[in-house]
């Protein structure tokens, strides 16, 4: 009995060894500068830095601890440099302010970088006015979650991405809100990751740019008013969930752009006043279901270079265009979805056309080869035209059409 007690109180007394101790960073505490605060530490301590405006040269964290600040406390690099770099594995970094990142068109400078670690954990931060925000290079097991990233740049050329993540897996992005970067969240070669609940809006170019990162999935996140929306290219294993890809508008600009992916899924989205909902180039493989388009301009253009797309189940309602192609020849099912434009029977009442949906008009198709043609949009000319080609099909493609269009817009 005796030895079981004195085993018990070695175990409890290596508890408390391992917890690590508190290093308090501040005017009037033990430590008056972070990186003191970090050569002070050991793995395993926690660095607690209270309010204040901290002018550091760039803080590296090269030690496995947890930074967590006090009412926000602001590290500002002064427009010149990064200001911190981690550098060692299981660090945390909670409830910090960090501003005024250097900006350099060589060398990705952010405001928090993640150099080759794994199992780090960026949460409840706020960035302002960096190059690049959280930058994560080499990455394996991180999580970014809760942060809220905001630039003002004016241009592509002096503004970084929001949250970038290169050549890393197992990544989580959740929750964070970001704006007024170049791409609001990015990933290249990027493996096995989640993005989840993020708002990404107002960003340069896209609200997040995929390329050669497969098998990811990003669900519930809020795309809007971005230059050109969001694009995934060159990819294969993605499966977009419940996301509102709204309000990118401008000349080649998309809600979701698809390009040289296969093999992936587009579930449960919703595609809401944008130039186009999709555009697809090179796409193969690719389940569109349950998704709706509602007031695009074209809810998708399909390029002729796609094979093998389904797209069932969706809803097209008070699209300007439904769908635009730029060849002949289809080789992509369409099937069981509710068009608003549809203006066939329903005999035996079972909510299914009785007559199949061609969803390409005659004036889509001039559009697409003169695009200054829309000026006639809505003219009687061209409500003649598609009345004609729908009686008389010959120049859109015969084989484009829904066999089973719903009568009524489906409950998603």
């Amino acid at each position: 009995m005796k030895t079981r007690i004195q085993i018990l109180i070695c175990i409890l007394l290596g508890c408390i060894t391992c917890s690590g101790k508190m290093i308090r960073v501040g005017k009037d505490q033990q430590c008056n500068s972070i990186s003191e605060a970090i050569q002070a530490a050991s793995d395993g301590d926690t660095i607690w830095i209270e309010s204040g405006h901290y002018l550091e040269k760039n803080i590296v964290i090269d030690k496995s601890v947890t930074l967590i600040g006090h009412d926000y406390p602001v590290l500002d690099g002064e427009g010149n440099k990064e200001i911190v770099s981690v550098k060692q594995n299981n660090v945390t970094i909670k409830g910090l302010k960090l501003i005024r990142s250097g900006i350099s068109s060589l060398v990705d400078i952010a405001a928090l970088k993640i150099y080759n670690c794994r199992n780090v954990v960026i949460e409840n931060n706020i960035v302002e006015d960096a190059f690049f925000g959280i930058y994560v290079q080499g990455g394996t097991n991180c999580r970014i979650e809760n942060n809220r990233l905001k630039a003002s740049s004016q241009t592509e050329q002096q503004s970084g991405n929001g949250i970038h993540c290169w050549k890393s897996d197992s990544m989580q992005v959740i929750g964070n809100k970001i704006s007024g970067h170049r791409d609001g969240i990015y990933f290249e070669f990027v493996t096995n990751s989640i993005i989840w609940r993020n708002i990404s809006e107002q960003n340069l170019r896209y609200g997040l740019h995929f390329m050669f990162s497969h098998n990811d999935a990003y669900i519930s996140n809020v795309f809007k008013n971005n230059g050109a929306g969001v694009s995934v290219m060159f990819t294969h294993g993605v499966k977009m969930f419940n996301n509102f890809f709204e309000d990118n508008w401008g000349d080649g600009a998309f809600g979701l752009l698809l390009k040289e992916i296969t093999d992936s899924y587009v579930i449960g989205n919703k595609f809401i006043s944008n130039t186009s909902g999709i555009f697809m180039e090179g796409a193969n493989r690719i389940n569109l279901e349950r998704n709706e388009f509602k007031s695009n301009g074209w809810a998708i253009k399909i390029q002729a270079s796609c094979m093998d797309i389904v797209i069932t189940n969706n809803n097209f309602i008070s699209n300007t265009f439904d769908i635009g192609t730029n060849g002949s020849l289809v080789l992509n099912t369409f099937n069981k979805n509710y068009w608003d434009k549809y203006e066939g029977y329903d005999l035996n009442k079972d909510n299914i056309g009785d007559v199949p949906f061609h969803p390409v008009s005659l004036f889509s198709v001039i559009v697409e080869k003169n695009p200054s043609s829309m000026m006639l949009f809505r003219s009687f000319m061209t409500s003649l035209l598609d009345k004609t080609e729908r009686i008389i099909p010959s120049l859109t493609p015969e084989n484009l059409k829904d066999d089973y269009p719903y009568m009524k817009p489906l409950k998603l």
